[in-house]
């Protein structure tokens, strides 16, 4: 059965990605998870958080860091609305923003052509991790017969116009993606990230292996060199898998 890859643009004023969050710290990772985008799609399809994911558990799945935005701390405090003298509860919740990622999602052909059209014509609305985070461009990039890996590397830079001119003619994008059986090297760091259930009495996330890998891409609208520490154009780029696990 022939496969394809989905392509997906993911860009908003606000994103989260916990795969790690407890209790009232609730965190996000430097780049999308695997089981936030399923369940995007998902939604997208109609499913109730109590339908089996059955489809879904086969796909492959990677994501580039287009533009990495900055890490914001949101600090809330809450109290039952019916008892006054109530503790206010205390909670962290963390952010990225002005992110842009180009995610991947490879599988069979049927399976892809479908989560496409059910992008299109959403029956849920998508957001980018959390409810309060929607999406400000359209998600939806198009199928490829491209593999996952040959697309996160081929595709054109989606970062904003002033992200770029801050940038050189060529450009090393960071990619998180899963551990391939066509990998040479089967080493990859274990992320509790891959989605059996999204009953809410009853979720369930088994082990993924992922990898770091690079995309070299060009830069259109390359203007100067910035030197490196300068603002949003330089300094050292951050480990996407940091906060996997953190």
């Amino acid at each position: 059965m022939a496969e394809r890859t989905l392509l997906l643009r993911l860009a908003g004023p606000l994103q989260s990605w916990g795969t790690t969050s407890r209790f009232t710290r609730r965190a996000t990772d430097y780049a999308p998870s695997k089981s936030g985008v399923l369940g995007m799609l998902a939604a997208a399809r109609g499913l109730r958080r109590t339908e089996p994911l059955t489809e879904l558990l086969g796909v492959r799945f990677g994501v580039r860091v287009d533009q990495p935005g900055m890490m914001l701390r949101d600090f809330q405090t809450s109290r039952p609305l019916d008892d006054q003298k109530a503790n206010a509860t205390l909670a962290e919740r963390f952010y990225l923003s002005d992110a842009v990622f180009l995610a991947a999602v490879e599988g069979e052909e049927t399976l892809v052509d479908g989560l496409a059209e059910a992008l299109g014509r959403p029956r849920f609305l998508p957001y980018l991790g959390r409810r309060s985070c929607p999406p400000s461009q359209r998600i939806l990039i198009g199928v490829t017969s491209l593999s996952m890996v040959e697309a996160l590397k081929g595709h054109r830079w989606l970062a904003s116009e002033h992200h770029r001119r801050r940038q050189g003619a060529k450009v090393t994008l960071d990619i998180v993606r899963d551990v391939l059986p066509s990998d040479s090297d089967q080493r990859g760091d274990s992320v509790h990230d891959e989605p059996v259930s999204f009953d809410p009495r009853h979720r369930r996330y088994e082990w993924r292996r992922v990898r770091p890998d690079v995309a070299e891409v060009d830069n259109p609208d390359a203007r100067v060199k910035v030197p490196a520490g300068d603002g949003d154009g330089g300094g050292p780029r951050h480990d996407p898998l940091a906060f996997f696990g953190g």
